[in-house]
């Protein structure tokens, strides 16, 4: 596998979500060994800083704080297309998932066309009027495809939306009604957590690939670490019950670098607050490094 040279970015980011303290996020991924895991595997590693929420905002009961949301989310955005730019490989570690709408933006932007795996407990695919809660960390992938809120992908730039048939969801279990019906009428494709039963990861995985890197100039994954189940992964704030095995979650990312089509990944929803002795952190950080080619043997 190419050996480019990868930049990091964290986002102390927790006000998309409902539960305080993810924007602690990328500090315990970076105890977790990431930035010398990744330099051990050969790659020259820039850890860029974290890019820091406002401590105030605008807010209203629809789009929960979104002027700090879509600050970070703008900010973002410049600082994953300047790694572009350079020719460098991203690797964004947040915070909640509101940021993947700046992330991919600006990835989608600069190879124009892109494919997305989403792994997830949940869809992030509302809009306003959809959300329950009106938490922006549950819409960012409908955003970033469109089908989402306009102001959290457009910058000023031009956003470059990306094509739901090349769209993959993994391990849903807590996808709201409305949510479900909007990603079938736009042509996601998913394969929550009883198909994962039935056909097994490595089928799952397969076909996603298929489906995100044919056609595309390569795939953006966008790993929630609330897919896992809560036992393995108990740092996060939005737990779901009976997710992913950690062997699954291992499985999904180490068949995906040997793909050669990531162009950026995000890491998300780590938690500290809710973690035990980093234990979430660390297999957050283990988790990208088994992206970007760690192997067992």
């Amino acid at each position: 596998m190419f050996k480019k040279a990868i930049d990091i970015v964290g986002v102390q980011m927790d006000l998309g979500a409902a539960t305080r303290g993810v924007a602690m996020g990328p500090m315990a991924i970076r105890y977790g060994g990431i930035c010398n895991g990744l330099r051990e595997l050969g790659y020259e590693v820039h850890d860029k800083g974290d890019i820091i929420q406002l401590p105030e905002g605008a807010t209203k009961d629809t789009l929960r704080n979104y002027e700090q949301v879509l600050d970070v989310n703008n900010r973002l955005y410049h600082s994953v297309e300047e790694t572009l730019k350079a020719g460098h490989f991203p690797v964004i570690l947040g915070g909640d998932h509101s940021i993947a709408a700046g992330s991919i933006s600006a990835v989608s932007k600069h190879y124009k066309n892109i494919g997305i795996i989403w792994i997830d407990a949940h869809g992030d695919w509302n809009d306003e009027e959809s959300s329950p809660s009106g938490n922006m960390h549950g819409m960012p992938f409908s955003a970033v495809c469109g089908h989402g809120p306009e102001c959290m992908v457009d910058f000023g730039q031009g956003p470059v939306y990306v094509e739901p048939r090349h769209c993959v969801q993994i391990g849903g279990r807590d996808i709201d009604t409305m949510e479900r019906v909007r990603m079938k009428e736009a042509g996601v494709t998913v394969f929550p957590i009883n198909v994962i039963d039935k056909l097994g990861m490595e089928e799952v995985i397969r076909r996603a690939i298929h489906v995100a890197g044919t056609g595309t100039e390569g795939i953006h994954l966008s790993f929630d670490v609330d897919a896992i189940t809560p036992e393995a992964a108990p740092g996060t704030g939005t737990i779901v019950h009976s997710g992913l095995t950690v062997r699954e979650a291992f499985l999904a990312v180490e068949t995906l670098a040997e793909s050669e089509k990531l162009l950026a990944i995000d890491m998300v929803e780590v938690n500290p607050i809710l973690d035990e002795r980093n234990k979430t952190g660390i297999l957050a950080s283990e988790l990208v490094q088994s992206c970007l080619g760690k192997v067992v043997y």
